[in-house]
């Protein structure tokens, strides 16, 4: 609605607010007169860097048109997401920005595509080729940065905000970080098995970010050296999780916590088979298989293809991993990874009314979610 009005509990102070938007926008924020429903609590929507796919749709495809993007945009926002950056994954260079500049052109259609899909992650084909490494990108289609490859993605995405993941030690990948952060384009490092003299020199070369920490890599590490520790042990960068539980265990999920402190962020990592029932999906080329555990295969293999958690399923399971009360996780998958982006996704007069309305449970469980978009 683009005027209202809700009296409900801050997820961050834990106070009565009374909160009222005109013209799509917060017009006023201040103390309840009165105390709302116990159960009722407000929070910014969720936002999320990493979204394949979602509710059957793949990114990843040539023919999709405004209803597709729709039609997923919408299944996010019913799970409290309504901000995300639409993410391609490793292909061959020509299809990739293709599908890029084709996904762009059908965007700018929509007034609610272009409010949603704030710009764009582009996972490959700049990773590690070796195997575990690489994932279920195709190794086959790995490339060396070339500077010629920035511009034109720079150059595709016009200003547009761009996340781009990242393997540092490709011949180089420090040059490209350079001129990528030179040129506005935000660097996570990813599917990487670089030495941590390499990583500190990617974070001084501009990049910020780690994507997907505990994954992209191979099930069996090195105990004594192995990119978890060098990437716990490499400051300024900010990590990306997925928590599911299943791509990263509670007890690493808390390790990761106590080793990056502030600097983390939630990310669902989505596929199309998120927010769908278990089936077969594609995501590119691929073919994966989804059960009732929402744990999505490569048939015969035993590495993951991206995930088909819920965002507000992530912040709950991300809660229970901590011990820790949802309104402690909800700001890293909402506030957090905004402002890695350099947006505002905060409940404040000014800002859009753009926010999560939750009824819980008596056991803290979510027993409704509205999520207000102007």
């Amino acid at each position: 609605m683009k005027t209202g009005e809700l009296s409900a509990w801050h997820f961050a102070t834990r106070q009565p607010v009374r909160v009222r938007w005109a013209g799509g926008l917060i017009t006023q924020l201040e103390p309840a007169p009165a105390p709302p429903p116990p159960d009722v609590w407000i929070a910014p929507a969720l936002c999320d860097l990493q979204i394949n796919g979602y509710a059957g749709v793949d990114f990843q495809q040539d023919d999709l048109n405004a209803d597709d993007l729709l039609g997923a945009t919408h299944g996010l926002r019913a799970a409290g997401c309504a901000k995300f950056l639409l993410t391609l994954i490793t292909d061959d260079w020509a299809r990739l920005t293709a599908r890029l500049r084709r996904l762009r052109a059908v965007r700018a259609q929509s007034a609610e595509l272009q409010s949603a899909i704030m710009g764009w992650h582009i996972e490959g084909p700049f990773l590690s080729s070796e195997p575990g490494f690489h994932g279920a990108h195709d190794p086959a289609l790995m490339l060396d940065p070339l500077p010629e490859h920035i511009r034109e993605l720079r150059a595709l995405t016009g200003k547009d905000p761009l996340l781009l993941t990242m393997a540092p030690e490709r011949p180089g990948a420090l040059a490209a970080i350079q001129l990528a952060a030179a040129l506005g384009i935000k660097i996570s490092l990813g599917h990487t098995d670089a030495a941590a003299e390499i990583l500190a020199q990617a974070v001084q070369a501009g990049a910020t970010m780690f994507t997907h920490l505990g994954n992209g890599c191979p099930r069996e590490l090195d105990r004594h050296d192995n990119i978890l520790w060098r990437g716990f042990d490499t400051p300024g960068l900010t990590a990306s999780l997925i928590p599911d539980r299943i791509h990263v265990s509670p007890a690493l999920f808390r390790l990761q916590h106590r080793a990056f402190g502030n600097s983390v962020f939630y990310t669902t990592d989505a596929m199309s088979a998120a927010g769908a029932p278990p089936g077969r999906y594609p995501i590119g080329k691929l073919t994966v298989e989804v059960g009732g555990d929402q744990i999505v295969r490569q048939p015969g293999k035993t590495n993951f293809a991206g995930s088909a958690l819920r965002p507000v399923e992530g912040v709950f399971r991300a809660a229970e991993m901590l011990r820790c009360p949802w309104q402690e996780a909800w700001a890293r998958g909402s506030e957090v990874p905004a402002k890695l982006m350099g947006w505002r996704n905060e409940i404040a007069v000014g800002q859009p009314a753009r926010f999560c309305r939750l009824k819980l449970a008596r056991d803290g469980g979510l027993l409704e979610l509205k999520t207000e978009c102007p």
